[in-house]
């Protein structure tokens, strides 16, 4: 594909034997106001609107207010979209398929997209022996329950599809081809890009707030830093993922497979969700009054443990495509300038 190559060498200066790059269409600063203002256009609508305006009465898990929500952010990100379309059109001199693969919508990249999730669920190797195993989620899988219930709540249509899908599509595929424009070295697409997407999710400190007045204003405030913390640190995870894989689908797996899973579990026993007559929620048996084996934890935590260091080792190459936006030798290049 030439015509691709081209575009990717007129925008990435980090691509070998590219001639000395004339100055960027649009200017780092500019790029990220333009983020900026996609970061509020966003959510900010939340607010202009009594369907989807969060109230002490009115929480934001309300089926009316979630299919409000979900409007909300469709129009918002397609709007996003369509604009860094048109950039790299006008400014940028691409064509429909090199703006499609800048935006990661075109290819779609199946291949590369399993890749970065069986390198995710790597980093989950602990959880997801204690969801499978110790909790015996494998018997909701063999009834598709998971798939059934995106049909009967919203919250999970919310929480695995719609949110996954349309955060990746504006704070991804709108978002870092403009950075690309730019030509930010991509270390810092990585690390930067993603304070948008956690300053997207710093609402959520007014909804808490409203919904739950009883809690203190500090305990609500670090509960709030702690989501912009690990939010900002996920955005850098899949703005790394999006350049090397060129891939909206990919992001977007990965993102709804971590909503899934939730955040690991560090410390403490790991015990099946048993009670005292044997019996757990997935139907499985133990002794009343018998604590589980301590084995549950040690398998855990080994897993967790190996799963980090397998995540780490193969970062680079399960990440590895051929329809990545810039060249693992960007990334070095850019730290060892900086």
């Amino acid at each position: 594909m030439p015509a691709i190559a081209d575009a990717l060498r007129r925008l990435n200066p980090w691509h070998k034997d590219a001639p000395p790059p004339p100055p960027p269409p649009i200017t780092p600063l500019a790029a990220s106001l333009v983020l900026v203002l996609y970061a509020l256009g966003y959510f900010v609508p939340f607010y202009l609107s009594p369907a989807t305006r969060p109230s002490p009465t009115l929480s934001r898990d309300a089926p009316s207010v979630i299919r409000a929500r979900v409007r909300s952010v469709v129009l918002s990100s397609l709007l996003c979209t369509a604009a860094t379309y048109a950039v790299l059109a006008r400014l940028g001199g691409s064509g429909p398929r090199e703006a499609l693969h800048l935006l990661g919508l075109w290819p779609l990249a199946a291949r590369a997209s399993l890749r970065a999730l069986g390198l995710t669920a790597l980093l989950f190797l602990g959880p997801l022996y204690g969801y499978l195993v110790v909790d015996r989620g494998w018997r909701d899988w063999l009834r598709l329950e998971p798939v059934k219930e995106l049909w009967r709540e919203w919250t999970a249509w919310r929480n695995y599809v719609a949110g996954p899908i349309t955060e990746e599509l504006l704070f991804r595929a709108a978002s870092l081809p403009l950075l690309l424009l730019a030509r930010c070295p991509p270390s810092a697409i990585v690390l930067c890009a993603p304070l948008t997407f956690g300053l997207a999710h710093v609402h959520h400190y007014y909804e808490f707030r409203l919904t739950h007045p009883r809690v203190p204003a500090a305990a609500a405030l670090a509960r709030s830093l702690f989501q912009l913390a690990y939010t900002t640190l996920f955005g850098a995870y899949a703005s790394f993922l999006f350049l090397r894989t060129g891939s909206l689908l990919a992001v977007s797996a990965v993102h709804a497979f971590c909503n899934g899973m939730g955040l690991p579990q560090v410390y403490g026993r790991v015990e099946p969700a048993w009670d005292g007559d044997g019996d757990d929620d997935g139907g499985g048996g133990g002794r009343a009054g018998k604590r589980p084996s301590i084995l549950w934890s040690v398998v855990y935590y080994v897993l967790l443990v190996a799963g980090a260091v397998l995540w780490y080792r193969n970062l680079w190459g399960l990440s590895e495509s051929g329809n990545a936006l810039v060249p693992a030798e960007a990334f070095s290049k850019a730290s060892s300038s900086s």
